[in-house]
């Protein structure tokens, strides 16, 4: 406590826990208008901060720029480790070469272009410049997330979407702290050679950590359920402390950890993926909401129209050319290149790594932080709810989902070694019209109830599959994978998926 700040008082918590309960029942409640409109919910929770905060309802008075900054790394490790968990490396497996050119070769095209335009469109000084570069070249990994996966693409762009949005946080951290620090610029190759080996010791740090995690974490018999999940959170931010501990990209390791744990097949794994949603939606809410409170909006309108071209500059000419660039050796087709540019989504990530400068002390910084806040705002408004029209209008939309939506979850049933899966049929799936018996799962696994309209019975080898039904599926270790693999091949191909060469393995 410093001076004679008074400490806080019960009444005072009582009310600071009534307006922090209330903001997240709104939050919460704004996720429902966020999923029918398709815009990202990171708008609204960014205007429940502005609303409380200066010029706002609350009139809450907050420029600890420091503090933001803390909190909003801790949010950024929490959601990059949600994501991780949730990439599934058969979807991110062959666009990783394209993913990581894009995350290193395609940010520095994009600060280049940005920084150039912010230098002599906009009049910034050259330091500026190349600050709004490296800040607004970052793909948000919440936004991106939270949209693409409501969107029906096709897993290999999704895939390239997933894991740049994950990769390109360790590089553009790295320029944006170098541009912030007082003194002159490291030269170009230097600044290379330092994201260079931060991101080598991040990524063999998180591929250690989440290795050695996954395999305490199969082998050790906790007494409850509910510890694995704080378990596995726990090991993907050790991940983050020890990345960073060693002067290695930590969000490259908390990411990387993730995704090993998270193809892992760990025990619990239902409860660990809930609980990891859970985390991340509130650390989301709060990043957003802390950035909201940070942002005086009466003075955003000085730097309204210089975020305006920065942001068109960067949407429509530094995006599509730093993707354009870093596909060349893949040869990915026109319409999948101007999907991706479109797609790249912006959103709190820019608006903490803002805060850098104004913690370093960076003259400008001020004007720095409401360009990029009001960029995100308008740019992510504009682009995340026509993502989907875009799609359709490429001709890109996936219009048989089939095994790709197919839900399956797996509950660990310990004393018979087996696994039980829970299996959802949407819609599209070519499961629907066939028979049990024609599942051909392997020997050991067996269809043991259906659920149908909200009611269950257990199948007969006769009986024929619907959409909307839910299976509840046996399978012991051994066939485990084998079973999932199978279920998934006749969602794509039908009865027929053997000779469709979607096969899943030996049937029984």
């Amino acid at each position: 406590m410093r001076g004679k700040e008074r400490p806080l008082t019960v009444h005072q918590l009582n009310e600071l826990l009534l307006i922090c309960s209330l903001v997240l029942l709104f939050a919460v409640a704004a996720v429902r208008l966020s999923s029918r409109s398709g815009l990202p919910s990171l708008l609204i929770y960014l205007g429940i901060g502005v609303a409380i905060g200066q010029d706002g309802i609350f009139n809450v008075k907050f420029d600890n720029a420091e503090l933001t900054q803390v909190i909003g790394y801790a949010a950024l490790v929490v959601i990059l480790a949600e994501g991780g968990l949730g990439t599934k490396w058969r979807e991110i497996k062959p666009a990783l070469p394209s993913a990581v050119v894009m995350s290193t070769f395609g940010v520095a095209v994009s600060v280049g272009v940005t920084a150039a335009a912010a230098h002599c469109l906009v009049g910034l000084d050259w330091r500026q410049s190349l600050i709004i570069g490296a800040v607004v070249s970052s793909t948000d990994a919440a936004a991106v997330f939270s949209v693409l996966r409501k969107v029906p693409l096709p897993s290999r762009l999704t895939g390239v979407l997933e894991a740049e949005s994950g990769f390109n946080d360790a590089p553009v951290v790295i320029l944006v702290v170098a541009f912030s620090t007082a003194g002159p610029v490291d030269a170009w190759y230097v600044l290379v050679g330092e994201i260079t080996l931060e991101l080598a010791i991040g990524a063999a740090i998180g591929l250690t950590v989440g290795w050695l995690g996954a395999y305490c974490m199969r082998r050790v018999a906790l007494p409850a359920s509910g510890l694995y999940p704080i378990a596995v959170m726990a090991i993907a931010v050790a991940a983050y402390a020890a990345g960073a501990m060693a002067h290695g990209s930590g969000f490259l390791a908390v990411y990387l950890a993730a995704m090993v744990l998270g193809n892992a097949k760990l025990p619990h794994w239902p409860a660990t993926r809930g609980f990891a949603d859970g985390l991340g939606w509130i650390a989301q809410i709060g990043m957003f909401v802390l950035l909201g409170l940070l942002v005086t909006p009466h003075e955003l309108l000085d730097d309204f129209w210089p975020a305006m071209i920065v942001g068109l500059v960067l949407t429509m000419v530094a995006r599509p050319l730093s993707v354009m660039l870093s596909m060349l050796p893949f040869r990915q087709p026109w319409r999948e290149q101007v999907l991706v540019s479109w797609a790249g989504l912006r959103g709190a990530v820019p608006i903490v790594l803002a805060t850098i400068p104004m913690v370093a002390g960076v003259e400008g910084s001020d004007q720095i932080f409401n360009i990029v806040f009001v960029l995100v705002v308008v740019y992510t408004l504009v682009q995340g709810p026509t993502l989907p029209w875009l799609a359709t209008r490429l001709r890109l939309g996936d219009t048989e989902p089939g095994a790709a939506d197919l839900g399956i979850e797996s509950a660990p049933l310990e004393r018979l070694r087996g696994h039980l899966l829970s299996v959802a049929i949407p819609a599209k799936s070519r499961m629907h019209g066939v028979e049990v018996a024609e599942l051909r799962l392997p020997h050991g696994a067996a269809v043991t109830l259906v659920v149908r309209d909200g009611t269950s019975f257990v199948p007969l080898p006769t009986t024929v599959l619907r959409r909307g039904d839910e299976l509840l599926v046996v399978a012991t270790d051994p066939v485990r994978d084998a079973a999932e693999r199978r279920l998934r091949a006749v969602g794509q191909g039908g009865k027929l998926a053997d000779w469709l060469g979607t096969g899943g393995g030996k049937s029984g």
